[in-house]
């Protein structure tokens, strides 16, 4: 029997960016290449000057102009920084933002990386009966989903620290391409492998679990002696307890198991969804 295939709809702030310099300007503020790029949707990251991960965004190439897609990340402060380093000269104007829906194919064994995305920009009669005709993931569902993708989460994962290399984002940076926001620290932990902790899913085994515990440690064993990294957000379902962690790369070779206050022996792994150095 064919499995039915899933699929991920969800709402998104997009803006336009329109102008003859339009490529060139994203081009320089994104990690990705966007001036010679083939691809219809370029998935790229906005970083601060030190490398730290401020958004996870989409680029669509269209024939006029092209369209910001905010996946994660305030859409309000990415137009007003935008709209701050565009010179007089620049031939480039922003639009106001606005809602699109996003729809993706998805499973449990690919990154979600590996399929293109459809965009609806009005819930029209058109998007109704393309809609309704999937099997699209509920909204707990999806939770796990996007958990079990490490796919990080605003103000959890891009929490002002975490760069996209210990995200696991490797791949939405372009290593070659000229300058861009963040670019001398991304060369500098690429070309001396200087990773100090990695994104991992975790899952708990305890059945009780003490929410009000504010001790978000990671630990080799109950003791609590050595912290090996940091629970940076968690999902509750009916049948388990998974979320996602920093862990500090010296510890990586410690063992799977760890031990949370708030969850007691949790396992850690990797995702299909991450790519590291």
């Amino acid at each position: 029997m064919q499995d039915i295939k899933k699929f991920w709809l969800e709402k998104f702030d997009c803006f336009s960016v329109t102008g003859k310099d339009a490529k060139k300007f994203l081009n320089g503020i994104t990690t990705s290449n966007i001036l010679n790029s083939e691809n219809k949707v370029i998935k790229t990251c906005w970083l601060t000057p030190n490398g730290v991960l401020r958004a996870l965004i989409e680029i669509i190439v269209l024939e006029r102009n092209l369209e910001v897609i905010i996946l994660l990340g305030n859409s309000h402060e990415i137009i007003d920084y935008f709209n701050q380093i565009i010179f007089p000269a620049d031939d480039v104007l922003l639009s106001e933002p606005f809602l699109v829906n996003r729809i993706q194919e998805i499973d449990e064994f690919n990154s979600w990386r590996t399929y293109p995305p459809i965009f609806f920009k009005r819930e029209d009669k058109e998007f109704e009966i393309y809609k309704n005709k999937l099997n699209l993931l509920n909204p707990n569902d999806l939770k796990l989903w996007k958990i079990n993708q490490a796919i990080p989460s605003f103000e959890m994962e891009i929490n002002g620290k975490n760069n996209p290399l210990e995200l696991g984002l490797q791949d939405l940076i372009d290593f070659d391409k000229g300058c861009y926001l963040g670019q001398e620290t991304m060369s500098k932990i690429k070309n001396v492998s200087s990773l100090k902790q990695e994104i991992r899913i975790w899952k708990s085994f305890e059945s009780n679990f003490n929410l009000d515990v504010e001790d978000k440690n990671l630990y080799i064993d109950s003791t609590k002696d050595i912290s090996v990294g940091k629970i940076t957000s968690f999902f509750i379902s009916d049948s388990q307890i998974k979320g996602l962690a920093m862990i500090k790369r010296k510890y990586l070779e410690e063992g799977s198991y760890f031990f949370s206050e708030i969850f007691g022996k949790i396992i850690i792994n990797k995702s299909v969804g991450s790519i590291f150095l």
